[in-house]
């Protein structure tokens, strides 16, 4: 599928490096079992060969950048499950990433700015995107309102009287903000900056402690920091870092992308490994090297940065555990977030870790790495598909039997916590190293 690009087509030329997948691709259908917008809505432009088809035509001037293009691309979860199978290697999700770049630019530069999920879909990308995530004063004030929200009693009250559900601000559904605030009560407490190894020091480490991951899930930084520190790790935490970018980048916001990933790069300056709690955060910093490429200045550093980026289960799997101290006496099963799984191709590290925790009776999840419907903020712009991505998951789990949901990703965590609670299942939600913590024994 070799691509004739347009002398001064709507790609850039750093964009088309992007489609050399586009030229990869063989058209044998392999991706078509494993996209789960090509089984919600069955046409072929909703599958990855089809996508890279539209792109192609795009490139070529052969189609419009129009609304109908964008319908295809936006409904993409960006899930990289195609990648996972695909035997030519196509790198999908960075070919998705520079079309909808070039569906946004297309959009600023006709003055047409609507997307085709409607005004809120694009006040609600611009304010958590632009407003939000990328301002740490903003993100923290948020957290503790919601924490007050939480505490006061406040919560379950709103719940009950299902007014959420009806409010809008501008388009923006704000009951669907809210049943996705986490269950529990929200840990704002400072983390230091330094925090010592147990025992004899085996090394260092760098924590990325990112934007939303850092307000609504700093436990699980607490926890990560515990089975380092447990493990004879010192664990650093830079002052500077932030959002990683992703969600901008899958939303085609490439130039905030980059400057989110220059800012990273020089907070992380140092030759520590550095470690990840979200798979979609990790994920993205693996990705600095490819992102930054056509920056000679940052090219080099940017990839050898990359290099340095481990998963927190990739690495605890790595190094001799220290012994566990404690049992956690509960059936558990695991959910492959996708950028984990599919980005980062990191499967057996969570399961290993996992199965070392006396006490655990395991269960295999069916079609664990299949979308929850999270996808970044997919479940905000595209609600409809997916709950129903959602419900099939909640299926799986309520399958199993099990009593607690191993997953390693915020965005993950906070869908199917969701989608327990509004199926009434008492299933709790936990990181797997929330899970190693309580085995080693929390301080």
């Amino acid at each position: 599928m070799r691509v004739n690009l347009m002398t001064e087509g709507p790609f850039t030329p750093a964009e088309t490096g992007t489609l050399d997948g586009v030229e990869a691709c063989v058209h044998c259908g392999l991706c078509l079992p494993v996209c789960p917008t090509y089984e919600e809505w069955g046409t072929s432009m909703d599958s990855p060969r089809g996508r890279l088809l539209l792109m192609k035509a795009a490139a070529e001037g052969r189609i419009p950048v129009s609304d109908k293009f964008a319908l295809h691309m936006e409904r993409c979860l960006v899930c990289r499950a195609c990648e996972t199978v695909c035997p030519s290697g196509v790198q999908f999700g960075r070919a998705m990433e520079s079309a909808r770049a070039v569906l946004q630019r297309t959009r600023a530069e006709t003055g047409d700015a609507k997307a085709p999920a409607g005004s809120g879909s694009r006040v609600l990308k611009k304010f958590l995107l632009n407003k939000l995530m990328t301002n740490p004063n903003r993100l923290r004030a948020l957290g503790w309102a919601a924490r007050i929200y939480q505490k006061s009693g406040l919560r379950g009250l709103v719940r009950k009287s299902g007014v959420p559900g009806k409010l809008r601000m501008r388009g923006i559904p704000l009951g669907a903000l809210e049943a996705l605030l986490p269950e529990d009560r929200l840990d704002l407490k400072p983390i230091p900056p330094v925090t010592p190894a147990e025992g004899e020091k085996r090394g260092r480490a760098i924590l990325f402690t990112g934007c939303v991951m850092d307000v609504l899930f700093r436990k699980v930084h607490r926890d990560t920091i515990r089975c380092l520190t447990a493990n004879g790790y010192e664990v650093v935490i830079p002052e500077g870092q932030g959002c990683c970018g992703a969600l901008h980048a899958h939303a085609g916001e490439a130039d905030s992308a980059k400057s989110l990933a220059r800012r990273n790069l020089e907070a992380l300056r140092g030759d520590a490994l550095v470690l990840v709690n979200a798979a979609g955060c990790g994920a993205m910093l693996k990705e600095y090297g490819h992102m930054l490429a056509e920056a000679p200045t940052l090219s080099q550093g940017a990839g050898e940065f990359s290099g340095r980026v481990r998963d927190i289960h990739e690495f605890l799997a790595e190094i001799e555990l220290r012994p566990l101290r404690n049992g956690f006496s509960e059936k558990v099963t695991y959910q492959d977030a996708c950028h984990l799984a599919h980005g980062q191709r990191v499967r057996q590290p969570p399961r290993d870790l996992l199965r070392l925790v006396p006490g655990i009776e395991w269960t295999d999840l069916p079609r664990s790495d299949w979308c929850c419907g999270s996808a970044g903020i997919y479940n905000l712009t595209q609600p409809e598909a997916a709950d129903r991505l959602l419900e099939k998951k909640v299926d799986a789990i309520e399958s199993t039997g099990a009593s607690v949901l191993a997953v390693g990703n915020p965005g993950c965590a906070l869908q199917l916590e969701m989608g327990l609670r509004r199926r009434g299942l008492s299933v709790r939600v936990m990181h797997p190293v929330e899970i190693l913590a309580e085995a080693y024994g929390r301080t």
